[in-house]
């Protein structure tokens, strides 16, 4: 089904309690089972306990829409990204109480179909709640989030990596084949999305600009930064983390519950560079390997938390459980710094508050990366 028209709510599509089985069509652009297309604004529209299985071509795309509501459906063996949210443009959609199960890799259309996730996510504000991500070839959640928006909304106005992030709580991801939560490349959401952090008073000065003192009511202004909240994910049995950021500013992992997973329950990468820029992990469970773990994880090492190479990193409130085996250890530091060439192999200053370690199950509580 492909929903279009020359704009904001000119069109009205509510589906409801429809069943969509061997749809989309492999290798043909925009042949999904059900496409939102270059609408602009759909807030008298919704998607509601639709299913879609043994699907060859995604099962719900939202491009170039706004304030759709996709809540309670499910999708089962879809291959390519199964909620894909296209250009990057897309905001204030509300994806609630999905279930996504079984996503499959594809090599139709993008390159990142062959390690699709079951929600492909390319501007962060949008709204994600209480859904499950099951059993995806690659990712259960990944914001992959571009420079700018791209495809026919491409428009340098629009800097999704710098946006603000909406509302993400209460998700569930497990057997996953690599990270329940993904967030890659960058996201560091700043007041103003498309400039600079500070005013570059050099290049302004060789171009004879001058600062534009209305908007930011100071000649000496710096780019604030806005926190981002991810709450309440709880993600477990994924082929690597329960969930990783990659390069970040102030973003938090709020309450997380993770467990079983291959390499580590929560991985930050890289930090902000300015003080204000605090990501942090705050009130996590993180169980190394719980009774009915798959024997699998007898050969892995399993970390709680990998710290980031980089400073301005926080872990408040955190309680670990069952890291007793193998060389893994609660916490372990300096992501990636393995094979990065160019990382130098100095230590970093993170901070910590109120940890538990289970003096029965933690034997290890940190383990040094060189």
């Amino acid at each position: 089904m492909f929903m279009h028209s020359p704009g904001d709510d000119s069109l009205i599509a509510r589906l409801n309690n429809v069943e969509f089985t061997d749809v989309g069509q492999a290798f043909k652009l925009g042949r999904y089972a059900i496409h939102f297309h270059m609408i602009g604004a759909v807030h008298k529209s919704y998607v509601k306990e639709v299913a879609v299985h043994q699907g060859f071509n995604r099962a719900f795309t939202i491009h170039g829409t706004h304030y759709l509501r996709l809540e309670g459906n499910v999708a089962y063996e879809v291959k390519g990204h199964t909620v894909f949210i296209e250009d990057a443009i897309e905001t204030k959609n509300y994806v609630a109480k999905n279930l996504i199960m079984k996503t499959k890799r594809s090599w139709s259309l993008l390159n990142t179909d062959q390690t699709p996730g079951c929600f492909w996510i390319t501007h962060p504000y949008n709204n994600f709640v209480d859904n499950h991500a099951a059993g995806s070839d690659r990712y259960g959640y990944w914001f992959d989030l571009q420079v700018n928006s791209m495809g026919p909304s491409a428009d340098s106005s629009v800097c999704p990596e710098h946006a603000k992030v909406g509302q993400f709580e209460g998700n569930h991801a497990h057997s996953c084949g690599r990270y329940g939560l993904r967030i890659f490349h960058n996201m560091v959401p700043r007041q103003y999305p498309c400039e600079s952090i500070k005013y570059d008073w050099a290049v302004a000065s060789a171009n004879a600009l001058e600062p534009d003192v209305e908007k930011h009511q100071d000649p000496y202004w710096e780019n604030p930064a806005i926190t981002a909240f991810f709450r309440d994910l709880t993600s477990w049995k994924n082929g690597r983390n329960g969930a990783i950021a990659e390069k970040v500013g102030d973003v938090r992992f709020m309450n997380f519950k993770v467990a079983d997973n291959v390499l580590a329950g929560i991985e930050f990468s890289e930090t902000g560079e300015y003080g204000d820029e605090m990501a942090q992990v705050n009130g996590a469970l993180i169980i190394g390997r719980t009774t009915n773990t798959e024997n699998r994880l007898n050969w892995g090492n399993p970390d709680g938390i990998i710290t980031p190479k980089t400073e301005n990193f926080v872990v408040r409130n955190v309680r670990f459980f069952n890291f007793d085996w193998n060389a893994g250890a609660a916490i372990s530091t300096c992501s990636h710094c393995f094979h990065s060439a160019t990382t130098d192999s100095g230590a970093r200053t993170i901070s910590f508050e109120n940890l538990f370690f289970d003096p029965t199950t933690v034997p290890r509580r940190t383990r040094y990366q060189k």
